[in-house]
């Protein structure tokens, strides 16, 4: 599968080698050959068994292994199992990075989590492209809960960001080629599980305008957590976190409710 102009502007893979710390790695198979995910427990696990699971997506060019330490710290005080996928392309994950590789690489990372969920809930998380993965599979999986933080909806923002310098020409091609499993509209429109939004409210990749496309389109009960003074890749600060563990707080009472 070669990558067209909208894989290059908009996934940046990376396979350099980055030693993980404290987790385990995990090989899954997809339809572009093999995933690669990792996995740890949160501090609040403590010796038994996790509650439920999470299971993150990067931004386009994050890593799993460095998702992991960022997840750990926004869930030291519940027992999950956290987990992470490297796209198609990224890390030791097969196949070349494409968009059209992205949905069916996290529908498979969800599976494979589930398989050793054995029924516990899984919950799924994602920031900036990492959203619109989130939603892909919440749109199709019985997913407990959803965490997004800064979702794009990759057409629309494309559209609407970049197209004035052609005439939009150049946009409508890009935007065309975003497969419509990647569509986070439609998916926020499909998906009906308790969902917390965590909002950059200094996002200059996606405005605020286009996060709220995709909240105003979420069809299942959510929270939304503004946070005034963040960037697009800004991680949660430490005058934020209160109020973001309030709403997790909120989505967990809803996943055992």
């Amino acid at each position: 599968m070669k990558r067209c102009l909208a894989d290059r502007l908009i996934l940046f893979p990376s396979t350099k080698r980055i030693e993980p710390k404290a987790v385990t790695q995990h090989l899954a198979v997809c339809p572009s050959g093999r995933l690669e995910l990792f996995w740890q427990r949160s501090a609040a696990v403590n010796g038994c068994e996790a509650e439920a699971f999470v299971l993150s997506f990067v931004g386009n060019n994050g890593r799993a292994e460095n998702e992991l330490r960022r997840a750990a710290r926004l869930w030291m005080d519940w027992p999950v199992e956290l987990w992470a996928m490297n796209y198609p392309g990224f890390g030791t994950s097969d196949g070349p990075a494409t968009l059209r590789s992205l949905a069916p690489a996290a529908l498979a990372a969800y599976d494979a989590v589930a398989a050793k969920a054995q029924g516990r809930p899984i919950l799924v998380a994602g920031h900036s492209l990492g959203a619109t993965s989130a939603l892909a599979v919440s749109a199709r999986r019985d997913v407990a809960g959803i965490i997004l933080h800064n979702p794009p909806p990759l057409r629309e923002v494309t559209m609407g960001r970049f197209g004035w310098w052609n005439l939009w020409l150049g946009a409508m091609h890009v935007a065309r080629a975003v497969p419509a499993d990647l569509d986070a509209i439609a998916n926020a429109q499909a998906s009906t599980s308790p969902a917390v939004f965590l909002l950059a409210k200094r996002d200059g990749l996606v405005p605020p305008r286009f996060q709220d496309m995709v909240v105003n389109a979420y069809a299942g009960p959510k929270q939304m957590v503004s946070l005034p003074n963040a960037r697009h890749n800004w991680p949660v600060t430490d005058d934020d976190l209160p109020r973001v563990k309030e709403a997790m707080f909120w989505l967990w009472e809803q996943v055992h409710a």
